[in-house]
């Protein structure tokens, strides 16, 4: 396994994907620290010798993959596991609850990666949520639009970076939104929705497919023809394959919260919450899709405003059962309150976590890797009087052929960095089926007005040349 020198004994195992932005970030931390990085990593394990020092593990199984760092921690003995991003959250609180090692109840992980037990979660706890409801992909759009609010907001229930969230205003609006989710979370090659079922002998239709939970179980009990006269008279070229009808796949529909949108960054422990940063987002998120582009620390709203909004997370990841780890918090502020929009169980994503500096330059990771593995925080104060990052928004779908003004952008005053991470001739997606961005614009000044301000002239540099993808067209 990939090791570095150790702060004593100390070792943290930290899951993963093979696309993710955050692994490099905790890793140099790790190193910072002396502490030492094993990576668990989404792979089959067929694939392990092209990621040598990484263990292998099936993220789709969190069972199984928990059971494998149990069964790994048993010879090269754990201090924490850490997920990098939502995928790994709840593995990562199975693993530790059965390693007795400081962890987030696995129902709390589980609850802060579904959007609907959040909500009804949330409810319960008594914080403010809209309306809401869960439907799934078997039920009829036309008749799911009768039933909900306008506007109104459908979601896909453990999607993250806003993909296949959309705001539709009309009942014709959200038919053809749920249809575009619908594209997006079935399975691919199978159809949305249910199937007729060929005939059988003598024209007779199948009786309906059953299951052994008997309500939309998992494991559906296949449908035998009739038997009978005629049985043999079967026409010689059987029919063409169809592809198997999915189970129905559930998403939240809930009324739009209209207001002022802000992230909160901070550690819990024992279910105390550290605030570490709040961040504005000066760019609307109305609709019809919620691309998020610039954030902004410290916040510019009143101080009692900011309160509130600590109460509101604190309370919510007490609902949600969370008690301890890095906590990524979405919320709205409007006339009537604070609203939760989401929780998560992890730091903030992509490479926004660069613009944060505590202390002596010490970085989130870093203090989030203090508080897994038992060492001190440290000053948690920011550096900075004013930081932001701009997450670059990808404009239309197709290949990256070229970007232009690099040099330009960065060279605006208050402007740290420009990392563009879509590399050349890579086909680009938009949302909400898109889950990247182009790139990200970092900032520094005196003022949250000085910093925003350079992000969007940074941004105004940059030219991006997207070639459309020509349409596939198939033959049969």
């Amino acid at each position: 396994m990939d090791e570095q020198t150790t702060n004593g004994d100390r070792r943290v195992m930290l899951l993963t994907t093979v696309r993710s932005y955050r692994l490099e970030a905790f890793r140099a931390a790790a190193e910072r620290l002396g502490v030492a990085v094993v990576t668990g990593l989404d792979l089959p394990p067929e694939l392990a010798d092209s990621w040598p020092g990484a263990l292998p593990l099936p993220f789709a199984a969190p069972e199984a993959a928990a059971e494998r760092i149990a069964a790994y921690a048993a010879e090269q003995p754990l201090s924490a596991v850490l997920s990098v991003d939502d995928s790994g959250s709840l593995i990562a609180a199975a693993a530790s609850d059965a390693l007795g090692l400081a962890h987030n109840d696995p129902a709390a992980a589980a609850a802060a990666r579904d959007k609907y037990l959040m909500r009804c979660l949330l409810r319960d706890g008594g914080a403010a949520v809209p309306w809401f409801r869960r439907f799934t992909t078997a039920d009829d759009p036309a008749a799911v639009a009768t039933q909900v609010p306008y506007p109104c907001v459908v979601k896909p229930l453990n999607l993250n970076g806003s993909r296949g969230v959309m705001r539709a205003d009309s009942a014709a609006e959200l038919v053809a939104a749920i249809a575009r989710l619908t594209r997006l979370i079935i399975p691919r090659g199978q159809a949305p929705f249910p199937q007729p079922s060929p005939k059988g002998p003598g024209g007779e239709a199948p009786s309906p497919q059953l299951s052994h939970t008997g309500r939309g179980g998992t494991d559906p009990l296949p449908n035998p023809l009739p038997k009978g006269e005629g049985a043999e008279t079967l026409s010689p070229a059987p029919p063409l394959p169809r592809s198997p009808a999915p189970l129905p796949v559930p998403y939240l529909i809930e009324a739009f919260i209209p207001g002022f949108e802000v992230a909160l960054e901070g550690l819990l422990d024992g279910g105390r919450l550290q605030v570490l940063a709040l961040f504005d987002k000066p760019d609307p998120l109305d609709g019809p899709f919620f691309e998020e582009t610039i954030y902004v620390t410290p916040s510019r709203l009143p101080a009692a405003t900011q309160a509130a909004i600590e109460r509101a997370t604190a309370d919510a990841a007490r609902a949600l059962g969370l008690r301890v780890g890095p906590i990524h918090a979405e919320l709205r502020v409007n006339e009537p309150g604070v609203w939760i929009v989401e929780v998560a169980g992890r730091s903030i994503g992509g490479l926004c976590s660069q613009v944060l500096r505590f202390g002596v330059d010490a970085s989130l990771e870093e203090l989030i890797l203090r508080q897994a593995v038992g060492l001190p925080l440290g000053d948690v104060g920011r550096r900075d009087r004013a930081a932001g990052v701009m997450m670059i928004p990808i404009p239309a779908a197709g290949l990256l052929r070229a970007v232009e003004g690099i040099e330009a952008a960065a060279a605006v005053p208050l402007v740290t960095r420009v990392e563009i991470t879509a590399p050349l001739h890579y086909p680009l997606t938009p949302l909400p089926e898109g889950d990247s961005y182009l790139g990200f614009l970092f900032a520094r000044g005196e003022t949250p007005a000085e910093v925003e301000a350079a992000l969007r002239a940074a941004h105004g540099q940059l030219r991006f040349t997207i070639e459309p993808l020509l349409p596939v067209i198939s033959v049969q």
